[in-house]
């Protein structure tokens, strides 16, 4: 047996270096490897598992063609011929020549999201393909892109408070983040904190893991996480305790801020959040006279129409309550950005093609016009499980006319419409660079087996295609060497095991050792971009529709089973969570099939009866496939496709629903 060091690149904050045990070039064990001092203790149950994806009965082992229409649920495996690579690329090649010529550029669409994916297996052979052909570029709006708009517009690129100096805080708030499941190694690192004297809030309309071992928890009722911060803000500024000289020395638009949270005293904000004021005076006293204190913002905070907003003023707390400048203190959202001026290479796109917003792909699909969409090269991602109006996305997928292409390591929900399936290799058989967005680290993620079946890269695939197409340039061929490109994008040869700092260093102070990268150096607390942005003004609440016949609000959070869809394959028969109350009075007993409802659509699946949840809110866990639920549907069928304040995300948490035993809505329907 050999051991071999590498690093995961599943889309996770902490990015763990790993050691795997190999033999007969086969994975035999993966555990935790020293390089990374974040994650050099443990690692996550589902990498230590990673061997059943890797090896499973879902894997693709050899491209695919189909062999029967879409069109009447012939989406099954048996519906796909196998074909060799040429035979497959040169399809793909020529369809994307007749499509450009026919229909014009932008009636190909590239479908990726990446958040499992490094700085080589995205954004690099792929991009240079669909901005030579001038493809239709699309915003990757679906995680993220909110916050990320809230954190540039306040801040800039300015690093984060690293996770391991959460020890040093005398509080900490965890709002909207579930590290049980969610970048896992943060736990302990709270855990001693706590043992050393330290508070913890939870913000979260669950009762997680941490909530249940925190000092305070509040549960507001989700979408509200914006006027509670603004709240918090109002006590502070209202008092008198505003950190004044910091403000005035370091930050503006604290005045536009101030008159923003004027309108939200605790009594009015309590009564929107649906908890008691006096929680919320509770927090504000711990918040000012507790330092360090640190906020982790977790991205549970941008899943609704005031998602952008909502981040702003979260973000913008340590600044008004003086909590930068020690170790400990200010906050930590993503510390992706902290590598903006790190020196690292990566290759650009030119084209000013249109830009299409995921979060609607379904609509565009079947309504795009000028030029319609006619190729769909997915890859990256799984739409048909993680986009919004899922109802509409499969009817799109069902397009007779459509061509698309799904490159993926195993047979996704989205692969079964597609006309050409490619099989991708896993992070353990290609070479990648992983830049953290939670631990500051990069790291060299390399191959340790062989791919299985004739599986291949995105850098090979890309490539190749380029080169099919007529689009490779001399200057690309020495890059398509992977190796190569590593070396390239990092400017030496980082080895497997080692780690890159950004500038700022592994555990940066904020406004010590990294400052805001905007245009003056100061904390922007109202960013006339985002307010002239939003359709309501920045910090403005829109109040959730209310709607008598679905009064449920629907979540849809992480669990510690999948990495968004990946690992879906493996879940067992999915379970809505509801509260007791609202399972008594709609008759609803733990194991009873349920009937998940709304005008978009429905969901069947068992029930469970969950006291940790809010009243009003039920839960169906993200990331589930169709062979999960009782008829296909997962809760992304019952969301809709509307936009955020700020950032044009996703708002999952804006669902609203109404839940039924399904055999009384079956007796009704006979009857």
């Amino acid at each position: 047996m050999t051991q071999l060091s590498t690093a995961c690149t599943l889309d996770c904050p902490d990015s763990c270096s790993l050691e795997v045990t190999v033999q007969d070039d086969a994975v035999v064990s993966i555990g935790p490897g020293p390089a990374n001092s974040l994650t050099e203790g443990f690692i996550c149950s589902k990498v230590k598992r990673f061997g059943r994806h890797q090896y499973g009965v879902d894997r693709l082992r050899h491209p695919l063609r189909r062999s029967r229409p879409k069109s009447g649920g012939s989406n099954g495996s048996d519906s796909f011929s196998r074909v060799s690579w040429d035979e497959a690329l040169d399809e793909i090649a020529e369809r994307m020549q007749s499509i450009r010529q026919e229909h014009g550029p932008e009636a190909i669409v590239p479908l990726a999201y990446g958040g499992s994916n490094g700085l080589i297996t995205q954004d690099t052979f792929d991009l240079q393909l669909f901005d030579r052909l001038g493809a239709s570029r699309v915003a990757r709006t679906v995680c993220a892109a909110p916050s990320t708009s809230a954190a540039v517009g306040l801040y800039g690129k300015m690093a984060g408070v690293a996770l391991q100096d959460y020890e040093h805080a005398r509080l900490i708030v965890v709002w909207g983040a579930n590290p049980s499941v969610s970048g896992i190694h943060l736990v302990p690192i709270i855990r001693r904190a706590q043992q050393n004297g330290a508070r913890l809030v939870v913000v979260d309309p669950r009762r997680t893991p941490l909530a249940k071992k925190a000092d305070l928890h509040l549960q507001p009722r989700p979408g509200t996480d914006l006027v509670l911060a603004l709240s918090i803000h109002h006590a502070l500024f209202e008092s008198g305790r505003q950190a004044t000289s910091f403000l005035d020395s370091h930050c503006r638009g604290a005045d536009e801020l101030k008159s923003a949270a004027a309108n939200w005293p605790a009594e009015r904000a309590a009564e929107v959040c649906g908890i008691e004021a006096e929680l919320i005076e509770e927090f504000v006293e711990l918040y000012q006279n507790l330092e360090p204190a640190v906020i982790r913002c977790g991205w549970g905070v941008e899943r609704n129409r005031n998602g952008g907003s909502a981040v702003a003023a979260i973000l913008a707390l340590p600044a008004v309550a003086g909590k930068f400048g020690v170790r400990g203190g200010g906050y930590t959202l993503s510390n992706g950005g902290a590598w903006a001026k790190a020196g690292l290479n990566a290759m650009r796109a030119t084209s000013q093609s249109r830009v299409l917003n995921m979060n609607r792909m379904g609509r565009d699909l079947l309504e795009l016009d000028d030029p319609p969409i006619k190729m769909l090269f997915v890859y990256n991602h799984n739409p048909l499980a993680t986009l919004p109006a899922q109802a509409t996305v499969r009817q799109g997928l069902e397009r007779e006319d459509l061509f698309t292409v799904v490159f993926d390591q195993v047979m996704t929900d989205t692969a079964h419409y597609a006309d050409i399936v490619l099989p991708a290799t896993t992070f353990l058989e290609h070479e990648d660079l992983r830049l953290s967005y939670g631990s500051l680290s990069l790291q060299r993620s390399r191959p340790v087996v062989s791919p299985v079946g004739e599986s291949r890269s995105n850098v090979e695939v890309f490539s190749d295609l380029l080169e099919r197409t007529g689009h490779l340039k001399a200057e690309d061929r020495p890059l398509t060497d992977e190796k190569q490109l590593v070396s390239w994008i990092t400017g030496e040869d980082l080895q497997p095991g080692e780690m890159r700092f950004p500038p700022g260093g592994e555990r940066p102070i904020q406004f010590v050792d990294v400052h805001p990268a905007t245009t003056d150096g100061r904390a922007d607390l109202f960013p006339n971009s985002m307010d002239r942005e939003s359709n309501v003004g920045l910090y403005q609440y829109i109040e959730s529709e209310r709607d008598e016949a679905h009064p449920l609000t629907l979540i849809s959070p992480a669990t510690e089973h999948t990495v968004s869809s990946t690992f879906g394959q493996f879940l067992n028969k999915a379970v809505l969570e509801i509260h007791p109350v609202d399972a008594d009075t709609r008759g609803i007993t733990s194991g009873a099939t349920v009937r998940v409802f709304n005008t978009r659509g429905e969901v069947l699946c068992s029930s469970r009866i969950n006291s940790d949840l809010k009243p009003g809110t039920v839960l169906i866990p993200k990331g589930i496939w169709a062979r999960s639920t009782e008829n296909g549907n997962t809760s992304n069928t019952l969301v809709p496709d509307s936009l955020t304040d700020i950032g044009a995300g996703a708002c999952f948490n804006d669902a609203r629903v109404q839940v039924e035993s399904h055999a009384a809505a079956t007796e009704g329907k006979q009857a």
